[in-house]
């Protein structure tokens, strides 16, 4: 399937791991224009060298001034900014008791305040050109309890400003979707440190949690993202795609 993404130029936060590492690979692959947002300048160097993206942003998306700066510069390099993926996410704290509410303000601004600013600086380059694609990546943890509580209610609100974006900006013909993955495995401090506890702590996971029987990869939430930013999925607007395995309980 052609999905014209050839020279369209794409921003990804969080791509120095993980799934957004995954999306902008595989946005190199449709021969897009990539670059990349994270904090650490050694994982992006690693990563601009090991998948050849065209650009890296060393900047901390907790802060105000590093995203108004981020786009600034994406689209001084690149002249303008067609696809903007909202990747960058991290997990804090657990159980609501014990979780101070610092820990929640700071969830949100990283999980979603940070999602929302970048898509109204890169909207507004958008709406003058006529065309642009914004995705967001939620979790299945935004639609049903599972997670962490902080990250929860921030994913939850990624979702609902998914559907309420998209219909501001469409008319524009700026489209704004979401996915929301399950549980995906990549090398992180909270799936190693969770192996160390209990080596099959994967696979009883796996068996206990997903009907696939396997958790997912990065790989499948990045080919939904390039298919969502294609012409291919044009009359997708609003929507956050489940991508799971069957993982969640809910009947959309």
């Amino acid at each position: 399937m052609e999905l014209n993404l050839k020279g369209k130029k794409v921003l990804v936060t969080g791509g120095s791991r993980g799934i957004g590492k995954a999306i902008a690979k595989a946005f190199l692959g449709e021969g897009a224009v990539v670059g990349i947002v994270a904090r650490s300048t050694d994982e992006l160097l690693q990563t601009k060298e090991e998948l050849g993206v065209q650009q890296i942003y060393q900047k901390d998306l907790l802060k105000q001034e590093d995203r108004e700066q981020l786009v600034r510069e994406f689209v001084n390099d690149f002249n303008t900014i067609d696809v903007l993926v909202n990747s960058a996410g991290a997990n804090h704290g657990n159980a609501v008791l014990n979780t101070p509410a610092g820990k929640f303000n700071e969830a949100m601004e990283l999980n979603f305040i940070a999602a929302v600013q970048l898509s109204q600086l890169a909207s507004q380059h958008m709406i003058d050109n006529g065309d642009g694609v914004i995705i967001n990546i939620a979790s299945i943890y935004g639609k049903e309890a599972g997670g962490s509580p902080s990250y929860n209610a921030s994913k939850a609100a990624l979702i609902s400003f998914t559907k309420s974006f998209s219909s501001e900006v469409i008319k524009n013909n700026v489209r704004v979707a979401g996915i929301a993955p399950g549980a995906v495995y990549h090398p992180n401090k909270e799936w190693e440190r969770r192996l160390e506890r209990d080596p099959d702590y994967l696979k009883n996971y796996a068996r206990d949690k997903i009907p696939a029987g396997r958790l997912g990869t990065p790989e499948e939430v990045a080919d939904t993202a390039v298919f969502l930013a294609s012409d291919r999925a044009s009359w997708i607007v609003g929507s956050t795609i489940t991508v799971d395995g069957g993982q969640s309980r809910l009947n959309y």
